[in-house]
């Protein structure tokens, strides 16, 4: 547990909790805070106490009880390596700190914490900007992605084509995206004017930590390029791990289709979906339908 400062006063911890979820926010490390909800019947808890958890180890603050800040500091660590990520959950608390997730195993007395994981939008990198990076960076900034437009020609990596883009780059495709950090909120898109681009593309953006990396084209030739770098020796586990064909399968056509398909796929793996129909898929009421 951190403990205040010396001379630090009960306004300095909460300034020092609102930076912290600002810099998360604004683009460094994510953090999980834990905040009390209903104390129940559990000792020590406190209503509305928070606990900030980070990933990289330590805490800020404190729930009441030693016991629960320990178990509340694992599970924030927990949610922050956890994909796909659980942004909001109910945690229950019971006698001796233990914590539970499932409410079917909650107890009457048990308090309640709520767990959020606090970090910045996910950031869409989309190497080719063409009628369907176009059409990516438009619906994926409706969805609150950060988005990164790469191209090697100015006519189509610019400010008036993509203003909705938080960055446009023109240049050489493998010298740019060596320099474009590349972590797990990052969703790469190979959707360039042709193969040999998006292989070079796919060498430089494998095995860097992104959530999703995706290649447009057909089996064939996506499967060809896949082969070909493995046999070039880059690793196995990385290239099949790369979705391609690209998109949920929702019969496509236009740039428009193919963005939402992908884009639909990008949030399938993000929020733990299965990509069936909502009428087929039983025991989960859909968000923002369940009224």
């Amino acid at each position: 547990m951190s403990e205040p400062q010396a001379g630090e006063t009960s306004d300095d911890v909460r300034a020092r909790f609102v930076e912290e979820v600002e810099a998360a926010l604004g683009g460094g490390p994510a953090v999980a805070v834990a905040t009390v909800i209903d104390p129940g019947e559990q000792d020590g808890l406190q209503l509305g106490a928070k606990l900030l958890v980070r990933a990289a180890g330590g805490t800020l603050g404190a729930l009441g009880s030693p016991a629960i800040d320990e178990a509340a500091a694992e599970a924030g660590r927990a949610a922050l390596s956890a994909r796909p990520r659980i942004e909001a959950q109910t945690v229950y608390v019971r006698a001796g700190g233990e914590l539970v997730t499932r409410r079917s195993r909650a107890r009457a007395g048990d308090g309640r914490l709520m767990l959020e994981v606090f970090e910045a939008p996910g950031r869409l990198l989309i190497v080719g900007g063409g009628h369907i990076g176009l059409a990516l960076a438009t619906i994926g900034s409706t969805l609150g992605f950060q988005v990164t437009v790469i191209d090697d020609r100015e006519e189509f990596a610019n400010r008036e084509r993509f203003p909705m883009a938080s960055e446009v780059i023109a240049g050489e495709v493998d010298e740019e995206l060596g320099k474009v950090a590349i972590d797990g909120r990052t969703y790469a898109v190979m959707v360039s004017r042709g193969h040999q681009v998006d292989e070079l593309a796919l060498r430089h953006t494998i095995g860097r930590g992104a959530a999703y990396v995706g290649m447009i084209g057909s089996r064939r030739r996506t499967g060809t390029v896949i082969q070909h770098l493995i046999d070039e020796g880059l690793p196995r586990e990385d290239l099949e791990a790369v979705r391609t064909p690209i998109g949920l399968d929702i019969g496509a056509e236009t740039p428009e289709e193919i963005a939402l398909a992908i884009l639909a796929e990008m949030v399938m793996l993000q929020r733990g979906g299965s990509g069936s129909p909502m009428r087929e898929v039983k025991g989960r009421a859909p968000a923002g339908q369940d009224a």
